[in-house]
């Protein structure tokens, strides 16, 4: 047993603080970086992948953007910006390349329980909106990485492909798809417990049913860390040189007790989800597809409804939401203190500008909150006229924290994905939700870059073994993109069906 596990004072190297999909990625680019180091992972629940991670707590969708119509705005002159898709899609590359490596190299040793092929399908009705779709299409297909898809207005073609949402559909209405073969459903649950297994199977010391109560800077520039056991109320301290808290909702938390620069004027706004779900396999057999539809107006980018197939534990479900709930708790299995005991003087002139700026979100809320069971398969009924009530069910998934930035004298809440690190490198944070687990490897890469700045330079070689495309925008490299494409798609195994 090594020292980190011995109450009193230990030593490692690095903490991670949480065991879902960012921390385990780290813990294994740190380990393949650096054999030797000592790691010590921190989980106040009782199993990995627990929170955010769990299949059931997040769409499980491999974003690309090639059905989120969130990162394809239209300009006022009509114009489509495809910026922000097109850098999600390469985040999304770097990662898809990790995975590869990792099989290849025994990192991830089974790659179907957390990796399937699914089409990745844009939906709308209406022929303005039709006109939008024609458009998004036309802007993205010069783009390497939107090359393949497709513009479908045929209701006969519409039915083939997707006949769950064409039976009792009246096509008097126009319909229309942006359709990608190349999409991917991920259980990032199944992900995680494979990274942190191989992680710890090479040294790591894992502790579960353990929470960080503080954490408090040192003269050496280390961090010391107050851990309690939740099951035995036994109390430990760990020094640790450098510190991620990957703690989901749990971070912004910590990071206020870090009381370092960088987080203040930082704020969070929990949002919950939940989606209705089906296992009936007649349903799931006719609809093989992840299905994105718009966000209502005034509706915030996270709550875009969507049909999804799932993947978990080998079986297929359809899923459909998300619908909005709220509760101030920062994790699922937080506490209702979560979100007044967050405010504080260096951020409460952000929390309170943003309840005045984002009065939309706050009617969103009200409304979906206000949803009864029925009113719920209505709204799926959008996408499935036939749909009957007794073949779904509600789950409730997990909470999210929408980051909360200090803007002028108020704030403004963010839908992305921010790394914080400190100045010197030594602690580092993940904060927001969306698109999250997906962006896992490129944002902890950022981290290294970020916290190791004087180890980063001899860990590129080996980087750029694990990512081959690192530092290279794949849009404008089309020889190397197909070359990376099509060896990950062989060792990913999505060639292979569902």
């Amino acid at each position: 047993m090594s020292n980190a596990n011995v109450a009193g004072s230990a030593q490692t190297d690095v903490v991670l603080v949480g065991a879902g999909i960012m921390s385990a990625t780290l813990g294994a680019l740190i380990r393949l970086l650096e054999p030797e180091w000592s790691i010590t992972m921190i989980e106040r629940l009782d199993g990995a992948a627990a929170e955010s991670s769990d299949p059931w707590n997040n769409a499980g969708t491999g974003h690309s953007a090639l059905c989120e119509l969130n990162y394809t705005p239209q300009n006022a002159d009509g114009t489509i910006d495809i910026k922000k898709a097109v850098h999600v899609n390469e985040q999304f590359q770097v990662t898809r390349q990790f995975w590869a490596y990792a099989v290849e190299n025994g990192v991830l040793p089974d790659v179907k329980s957390f990796l399937n092929p699914i089409p990745h399908v844009s939906f709308v009705h209406g022929a303005e909106h039709l006109d939008y779709l024609r458009r998004r299409r036309e802007s993205l297909v010069t783009n390497p990485l939107f090359s393949t898809m497709e513009y479908i207005d045929d209701k006969d073609e519409f039915a083939r492909r997707l006949p769950f949402m064409a039976e009792q559909r009246d096509f008097t209405e126009p319909v229309a798809l942006n359709w990608t073969t190349d999409g991917t459903d991920v259980d990032f649950g199944s992900l995680s417990k494979q990274l942190i297994g191989f992680t710890a199977q090479r040294g790591m010391d894992t502790l579960f049913g353990h929470e960080v109560t503080n954490l408090s800077k040192q003269s050496d520039g280390s961090w010391k860390l107050n851990v309690v056991n939740r099951r035995t109320g036994d109390r430990q301290k760990i020094n640790a040189k450098f510190v991620f808290l990957g703690a989901g909702g749990g971070a912004l938390h910590l990071l206020q007790k870090a009381g370092i620069p960088e987080a203040k004027g930082f704020g969070g706004f929990p949002v919950g989800g939940a989606f209705l779900r089906t296992d009936n396999q007649d349903l799931t057999v006719k609809h093989q597809a992840k299905v994105y539809g718009q966000a209502s107006v005034g509706a915030p980018p996270m709550s875009v409804p969507h049909l999804d197939t799932r993947i978990i534990n080998g079986q297929s479900w359809l899923l459909f939401g998300p619908f909005a709930g709220w509760s101030p708790k920062f994790l699922k299995q937080g506490s209702v203190t979560d979100l007044p005991l967050s405010v504080k003087p260096n951020n409460i002139a952000s929390m309170l500008g943003v309840g005045v700026t984002e009065l939309g979100l706050v009617k969103y809320l009200l409304e979906q909150l206000a949803l009864s069971e029925g009113e719920r398969v209505d709204s799926l009924r959008e996408f499935a006229p036939s749909a009957v009530d007794s073949d779904w069910e509600l789950d409730v998934a997990g909470q999210r924290v929408q980051v909360i930035r200090r803007k002028g004298i108020g704030g403004v809440l963010e839908f992305g994905t921010t790394v914080l690190t400190a100045e010197d490198g030594r602690i580092a944070g993940l904060l927001g939700a969306s698109p999250g687990a997906s962006t896992a490897v490129p944002a902890m890469v950022e981290v290294l870059e970020r916290c190791f700045g004087d180890r980063y330079q001899a860990w590129l070689p080996k980087l750029k073994e694990m990512v081959p495309s690192l530092g290279v925008n794949l849009s404008g490299e089309p020889k190397l993109y197909r070359e990376v494409w099509d060896w990950g798609t062989k060792v990913l195994k999505l060639d292979q069906p569902a």
